[in-house]
């Protein structure tokens, strides 16, 4: 299995910029001017500019207002006051204190696109601190 990522943004220059400078990923292709390929995480993001209003699943209009999902992307990073303050200055939106836990650290995120983003730092053996 391949994994893919693709995110819906409305302004794609400004997804670009957001995502290069918090997360530290780099354009890969370009797919004329309503697609792009970012590279540095395991799986290929891929940007698709589409406008607000336009049908997305289930034939709902898509809508870039800050809404949950079930489904979000954490970033696993090595320290999480510095990244946090990358992902912050970059124009990211900070929705949570920092919390700790057995596994690890973790705060959670907006970009201005309406999704959710978490910033995770594990400790000690991770996730395998809590695994049964």
């Amino acid at each position: 299995m391949h994994l893919l990522i693709n995110i819906d943004v409305p302004d794609l220059p400004a997804a670009e910029s957001l995502y290069r400078e918090a997360f530290g990923l780099n354009v890969g292709r370009r797919f004329g001017g309503d697609m792009l390929e970012l590279l540095g995480a395991q799986a290929p993001i891929y940007l698709l500019r589409k406008a607000p209003g336009s049908i997305g699943a289930a034939s709902s209009a898509r809508d870039y207002q800050r809404h949950w999902t079930p489904l979000h992307l954490d970033v696993v990073v090595d320290h999480l006051e510095s990244a946090l303050a990358t992902a912050l200055t970059a124009g990211m939106v900070q929705e949570s204190d920092i919390r700790e836990a057995t596994w690890g650290r973790i705060v959670t995120l907006a970009d201005p696109f309406g999704h959710g983003w978490c910033l995770v730092q594990f400790v000690g053996r991770g996730y395998d601190e809590i695994s049964t």
